[in-house]
């Protein structure tokens, strides 16, 4: 006879199961020893006709958890697959909202490798403060350079009062000054990313979450 139940209440089994299944594989007892002159086995310590019924069953219920185990995961792949749930980016199943939730946060099968817009956002951030901090040692240099063309110009004592002969350092300044060449707007395109990626990441926790208390699996 089949049996229905909620997303959340297959989650909670599952999981309930993979820690049942685990306890009850680490304290069944499948093979022990005996002398023919005794009729108690050795490390149990009961009759071997006892020991033999208690490592069957205990064999056969972990067996019958694991299927069902495997059923209600089943049933939740298949639920997954089928149901979509909308966002303000778009309709996902269930099963690719998760999978795009998990690569996000550096999850999955490729860890953080396949975390491609948090990997650019470092990019353009680490390429950003790598070009301004360039810029302004250059820059830097550049005014120490002009000081020095401009000192070389009015001389210690000051004595040259015509503007004309300092028009050529700023000409000199402005056309050695160096500039970031950023056709992306790179601070806002970092703002973007990362809002993108904080909204998506909320919508999605709140659409699975609601979408796995509304759904009905049958197994």
């Amino acid at each position: 006879m089949s049996e229905k139940m909620l997303v959340t209440q297959a989650l909670d089994e599952r999981d309930l199961l993979v820690k049942k299944i685990n306890d009850k594989i680490e304290k069944a007892s499948f093979i022990d020893t005996i002398k023919p002159n005794e009729d108690k086995v050795f490390e149990k310590r009961v009759k071997k006709e006892d020991y033999v019924k208690e490592a069957t069953a205990a064999y056969q219920q972990i067996t019958d958890l694991i299927e069902r185990f495997q059923t209600i995961d089943a049933a939740i792949v298949d639920s997954n697959a089928k149901t979509e749930i909308s966002t303000s980016y778009g309709k996902f199943t269930v099963a690719g909202a998760i999978s795009l939730r998990s690569r996000l946060r550096g999850g999955g099968a490729y860890d953080g490798e396949a975390d491609f817009e948090r990997r650019i956002q470092y990019k353009l951030q680490s390429e950003y403060d790598e070009r301004v901090s360039f810029c302004d040692i250059k820059n830097t240099q550049l005014q120490d350079t002009a000081e020095s063309m401009r000192l070389s110009i009015l001389g210690k004592d000051n004595k040259v009062k015509d503007d004309k002969p300092l028009a050529v350092v700023d000409t000199y300044v402005k056309e050695n000054t160096t500039e970031l060449v950023d056709p992306l707007d790179v601070k806002k395109k970092i703002e973007a990313l990362q809002e993108r990626r904080n909204s998506l990441l909320t919508e999605l926790d709140t659409q699975i979450k609601v979408s796995n208390a509304t759904t009905f699996i049958e197994i």
